[in-house]
């Protein structure tokens, strides 16, 4: 496509488009913050029944203390109750939803042979707050018959990212990506602050879901945005660092969680952190491929003449010149003919042109297959991590600290060997990588450790390639929804994967088999979608199709002026 030849004029990444990259990536930190943040606001921490009357001893095995508060933190549930003596001379044993009044306990001891009466809790619990002040868990008392509600947060969030990933992806290609970058950044703002201040669970939960939209719509779009600014060079290293401050974002989390263990302080320093980004979003202007696509080519030539002018260099390049001479001339003559003739409405596109012909249809597939593995790969991976033991903040911080050489090593390879070529390995050797920790010893754990951070590793290289490679098979007009539609199967991957991690409790080892297995026959299909490396951006669905070494059909006398007069 003619209009690459921007890059070659004007710079592939000089000073106009990196000024944008790395604010718009900036702002891309805000999403890996949101994204993550529940792991800390649904903490729920240690804790038991609380009793009528003031506690004046407790035992726990040969443990004693004379508050709950100081005898919890070595408290293990499945262990024993704990024994509690009230100021009246009352006995109690406390577990976490159930409490027993003894009858007639004679001393205090802590094995009892005599009688009790079992009773639920009124309500009424005690918590650890050894490493968690508040949680919305212990704010809202979130445990017992109401766990599930604290549960249901996550998979709420991913419904939201899910919904605003195909809504945003959809709407920016027919308003604008600008015009949603800047709508999704102030929003973020807005509805983070609001959660904050949310005054009850179902409040927080609309809230947290409402969230989720703007910032997958921002997180899909930022995407479609800084690969339309950069040439073809550097393309690959601007897309997959967006997947870098993504992480950073994580690493934020955990940052901000070790500092701060209230949650409403915790979720006011979150949505705060990437504020400045509102003070520059209303400065950015359209992408050149966006312009061009609608036909707003004074637009576009004022926006050459602006990235020339802040490079330094002489515009000699205008509009016209982006068309083929050839073009140019076909385009005259269907523009004379297109004047005689009543004004055509503009053809609506849909998520069905990503389906428009069979091969077409398969490459979405394979796609959206890739995008699902990437992401439920992802979280399984990263949910087992919790089972690592030691601090939980530093754990979540070399979660997203891993995936950083990831990143390096994934556009390395595709600017060396290509997308598919990176993209296919990866995904089979987390295969592998899964299939093998089955067959560990148990007692191995540090070999099943570097295996787990293998598949991790192999995963997040797919799993951020296949946003650029998306783009790259898909024409201007459609680009957004099918990043958008991709990014709605990545969010189904991420409802998938907690319900995928619960069958560990079927077979220990089934989360990985699934993972494996599905991870293993989307390598081996990634294998028959066409290569990109080196291609440019195509306008034109007959342009994608012959991406795929399908020769274009034929086009219209009115299908050919409205590619010339919208798409090029």
């Amino acid at each position: 496509m003619s209009v690459e030849r921007i890059f070659d004029h004007l710079g592939h990444f000089k000073r106009f488009q990196a000024c944008l990259y790395f604010a718009a990536v900036f702002q891309a930190i805000a999403c890996g913050i949101h994204y993550l943040a529940s792991v800390f606001l649904v903490q729920t921490p240690n804790f038991v029944c609380g009793v009528p009357g003031n506690i004046t001893d407790v035992l726990y095995g040969n443990q004693t203390a004379s508050s709950l508060e100081d005898i919890l933190p070595v408290f293990k549930p499945g262990t024993g109750p704990l024994v509690a003596r009230t100021a009246g001379g009352q006995q109690w044993e406390l577990g976490r939803c159930r409490r027993a009044l003894r009858i007639d306990p004679g001393g205090f001891a802590y094995n009892f042979g005599g009688n009790a009466t079992a009773e639920a809790c009124d309500g009424n619990f005690v918590y650890d707050h050894t490493e968690v002040l508040q949680s919305i868990v212990t704010q809202w008392d979130l445990v017992c018959e109401k766990e599930w509600l604290a549960k249901l947060c996550q998979p709420t969030f991913m419904l939201g990212v899910l919904i605003g990933a195909l809504v945003f992806g959809d709407v920016a290609d027919r308003v604008g990506r600008v015009k949603i970058l800047m709508l999704t950044s102030v929003c973020q703002f807005g509805f983070g602050v609001s959660v904050a201040f949310a005054g009850n669970y179902y409040y927080f939960v609309v809230l947290r879901f409402l969230l989720a939209m703007v910032s997958s719509g921002y997180l899909v779009v930022v995407f479609v945005y800084v690969t339309e600014f950069t040439g073809i060079k550097v393309r690959t290293w601007t897309s997959m660092h967006v997947h870098a401050a993504f992480a950073v974002g994580v690493m934020v989390v955990a940052l901000t969680g070790y500092l701060v263990r209230v949650w409403w302080i915790y979720q006011l320093v979150l949505s705060t952190c990437t504020s400045p980004f509102l003070l520059l979003c209303w400065k950015f202007p359209e992408t050149p491929f966006y312009l061009m696509a609608k036909g707003r080519h004074e637009d576009a030539q004022t926006l050459l003449d602006s990235i020339a002018r802040f490079n330094g260099l002489e515009c000699t390049l205008t509009v016209q010149e982006l068309l083929e001479p050839e073009e140019r001339e076909n385009g005259r003559a269907l523009l004379r003919e297109a004047e005689e003739r009543p004004p055509q409405p503009e053809k609506k596109l849909s998520i069905l042109d990503l389906f428009s012909t069979w091969r077409m249809a398969g490459r979405t597939c394979t796609v959206w297959a890739i995008w699902f593995i990437g992401s439920l790969g992802y979280y399984v991976f990263s949910l087992g991590s919790v089972n690592l033991g030691g601090n939980q903040y530093m754990n979540l911080f070399l979660a997203g600290a891993v995936e950083l050489p990831s990143y390096l090593v994934g556009c390395f390879a595709m600017d060396r060997i290509g997308r598919k070529k990176t993209c296919a390995p990866a995904l089979l050797l987390a295969g592998v990588a899964c299939m093998l920790i089955i067959v560990v010893p148990d007692d191995i754990d540090a070999l099943a450790i570097a295996l787990a951070m293998t598949g991790k590793f192999a995963i997040a290289i797919a799993f951020g390639l296949i946003y650029l490679y998306t783009c790259e098979l898909y024409p201007t007009i459609i680009r957004s929804l099918a990043v958008g539609s991709g990014s709605m199967m990545c969010r189904v991957g991420s409802v998938v994967a907690p319900f995928c991690v619960y069958l560990a409790d079927v077979w220990i080892y089934l989360p990985q088999l699934i993972v494996g297995i599905l991870a293993f026959v989307i390598g081996v299909l990634t294998l028959l979608l066409p290569e990109t490396l080196g291609k440019p951006l195509t306008t034109t669905l007959q342009e994608a199709e012959a991406l795929g070494n399908q020769p274009s059909k034929k086009d219209s006398a009115v299908g050919r002026l409205f590619n010339l007069t919208l798409e090029n």
